[in-house]
């Protein structure tokens, strides 16, 4: 079947058609899921077979939502199509659902009993994107990150049988974090969409403004004051990373080097992030395939041969 992108696929159905069959439906979300360009993606052959479904209609509801929040180009129509996304989430709790997405989702959802506030919490962030285009305090742009990042581990930590209000904390701390990581690297693509996620208080604490930053935008480099900035931004998610790194202590097998791999990823974008000085204006820090998978080559090594993690007794919630 030919796998249309949301926009496409709006553009072809709308937002009223006759209900999809699940096998379609499957089909649909797995070809979008395995589609995308991602900077994680090399972990996906490890997924465990019984749940590689299940993330693919998670990873295609979320992109799905992040698409109808970025790629519409028209403000006004972006929040007219989350609502409606956002009514189609609702029906699928209510048992109906016509969309493959939600139709795949819905079996999931039902299968693993997943809490529906989480996929709403993520709706609300992109919402929020719509409205919401600047950040006066850290602590503001920490709230946003748990509306936008962190109901994503929590969903996949309850797919995997997990129950522990301390490992979704882990969890909260690793997600908010990467979705910092991936802020910081997208500093030119974020202003391009209007969007400044820069905290205004730590821009004043190093002589930095929004005129100054617009001047480094348009100048293709970073100021010595924006790279400042940068450097204490990347300490706060560093730091964040450390407090999560333990979460894949607490698992075993696939998942555990599943974990594993994401925040050591995130860590390696910190780490190119400073390798450039700070300037992620000029220069947008990526990792490259042949990089993911050295990392994933090492956390495996890591979690085959150190008998040290071993002696830290894992839980091993999952194997």
């Amino acid at each position: 079947m030919q796998v249309l992108q949301p926009v496409d696929f709006l553009e072809r159905y709308g937002t009223r058609f006759p209900a999809w069959g699940l096998n379609d439906s499957r089909t649909y979300t797995r070809a979008l899921a395995l589609g995308h360009y991602e900077n994680f993606t090399a972990v996906s052959w490890l997924l465990p077979r019984k749940l590689r479904q299940d993330y693919c209609n998670i990873y295609a509801y979320c992109r799905w939502a992040d698409d109808l929040a970025d790629e519409i180009e028209d403000t006004a129509r972006s929040i007219e199509l989350l609502n409606w996304w956002s009514s189609e989430l609702e029906a699928m709790s209510q048992g109906r659902a016509s969309h493959p997405v939600f139709i795949a989702l819905k079996e999931t959802v039902s299968k693993h009993l997943l809490p529906s506030q989480e996929f709403a919490d993520l709706l609300d962030a992109f919402m929020q994107d719509q409205t919401v285009t600047r950040y006066q305090t850290y602590n503001q742009l920490l709230a946003y990150c748990r509306y936008s990042a962190n109901p994503v581990g929590r969903i996949i930590l309850r797919l995997n049988g997990c129950k522990d209000e301390s490992l979704f904390k882990l969890s909260d701390a690793t997600c908010t974090a990467l979705q910092l990581a991936n802020h910081w690297q997208d500093i030119r693509r974020d202003w391009e969409r209007g969007r400044i996620y820069i905290p205004e208080e730590i821009m004043n604490l190093h002589g930095f403004s929004y005129e100054n930053l617009a001047s480094d935008i348009q100048q293709g480099t970073a100021s010595l004051p924006c790279c400042n900035t940068v450097q204490e931004l990347v300490g706060h998610a560093s730091d964040l990373f450390v407090e999560g790194l333990s979460l894949a202590n607490n698992f075993s097998g696939r998942m555990a080097i599943i974990l594993e791999t994401f925040s050591c990823s995130g860590i390696a974008v910190l780490d190119k992030i400073r390798y450039q000085r700070w300037d992620t204006i000029s220069h947008r820090p990526t990792i490259s395939k042949s990089q993911r998978t050295m990392i994933l080559l090492r956390v495996m090594m890591h979690r085959t041969f150190s008998k040290q993690s071993a002696a830290t007794g894992s839980r091993d919630v999952i194997t």
